[in-house]
């Protein structure tokens, strides 16, 4: 079972893990602005965070091939961000540990 460990990024903002504060503080680190939990278009889903210079949401599918429920979520915020023209970068786990990726997976956002 999952259990949120509420944590402060650097920057203040509240994240529901450590590997979500590990995110945001790269985005800080890397000066690029961000916005946690904003909704998502017509739905009362959240974005982890919005890039909103760029209209960009990215998530983090920590939980991504836990639980069915979960990959149908991932699979609505897909499909919104599709038909809504928002582009989405999604981040796993494997993306977070053992070795930090997010240069090859942010940079290009």
């Amino acid at each position: 079972m999952y259990h949120r460990i509420i944590t402060n990024a650097n920057d203040g903002h509240k994240c529901d893990s450590i590997s979500e504060a590990i995110i945001d503080n790269w985005l800080s680190k890397n000066k690029i602005p961000h916005e946690r939990n904003k909704s998502y278009p017509n739905s009362k889903h959240l974005a982890d965070w919005i890039l909103p210079e760029k209209n960009i949401f990215v998530e983090y599918f920590g939980l991504a091939r836990d639980s069915k429920r979960y990959d149908e979520t991932i699979k609505l915020k897909r499909n919104i961000c599709r038909k809504s023209g928002i582009k989405l970068i999604e981040i796993y786990p494997e993306n977070v540990y053992p070795v930090l990726s997010l240069d090859k997976i942010l940079k290009r956002a």
